[in-house]
């Protein structure tokens, strides 16, 4: 019984084209299973630790804190800056670990809301993550010029959210929880695009899985953002 199109009657471009779409297929499937897994393991962390009394001590209660909140940070730039110049293995476990350091950052999420509203907030979260994804590696229309503007969006975000960190205006801050699910909506659909388009069958096994780590980054941080925006509207407070 065969599987899938017979290459013995397919012209030499038509062939070649079946096997750019399976390799495709495998890389987009290496860049959400990275993706996957790096959630997993946040959610873990963040849970476990939240579980702690201890831990949630010794780490929120001392300079440490600092240190957790800003270390993610620091590992994102690690990775974007040094990605070309490391192995493949290398940078998987550098993504392992900014996902726990993540985790670690994210265990007050579970003090202040429901474990009820943060399952529910995720898995809303996960079904509109994954129409958006499909929307952005389906679509014919290029996404590249919205782009731009999404990117100038995430900036302003950050700077309004610095603002209001003195001005604790809860109306500003319902603004800023709507525009962060709108523009980390769309970076989803456009970082979704942008990761298919770095596929080339031309790479081989070191390039491709590099790519797909760093692929795997964005969509996680797209995730993890639009994830955090909808908690502030679904998520019940403890």
């Amino acid at each position: 019984m065969a599987f899938g199109p017979d290459r013995r009657t397919m012209a030499p471009s038509q062939a070649r084209t079946a096997d750019i779409d399976v390799g495709l297929r495998q890389y987009m499937l290496g860049v959400y299973n990275y993706m996957t897994l790096a959630l997993v393991m946040t959610g873990l962390v963040a849970f476990g630790v939240s579980n702690s009394p201890a831990m949630l001590q010794v780490i929120f209660g001392t300079p440490l804190k600092w240190v957790v909140f800003l270390a993610p940070l620091g590992m994102v730039f690690f990775l974007a800056a040094r990605i070309n110049h490391m192995k493949a293995s290398t940078a998987q476990i550098s993504f392992w670990i900014y996902a726990c350091l993540v985790g670690l950052s994210l265990a007050s999420i579970f003090i202040a809301y429901t474990g009820e509203s943060i399952v529910r907030t995720f898995f809303i979260t996960a079904s509109a993550f994954a129409g958006l994804s499909l929307f952005g590696y389906t679509t014919k229309k290029d996404l590249s010029g919205f782009g731009s503007f999404l990117i100038m969006g995430v900036f302003g975000l950050i700077i309004a959210m610095v603002v209001n960190i003195f001005l604790e205006s809860s109306a500003m801050q319902m603004m800023i929880s709507v525009l962060g699910v709108l523009i980390f909506a769309g970076l989803t659909a456009y970082d979704t695009q942008q990761i298919k388009e770095m596929y080339s069958e031309a790479d081989d096994g070191e390039v491709a899985q590099k790519k797909s780590i760093m692929g795997a980054l964005r969509l996680y941080l797209d995730f993890l953002n639009l994830f955090l925006f909808m908690l502030q509207f679904l998520g019940n407070r403890e």
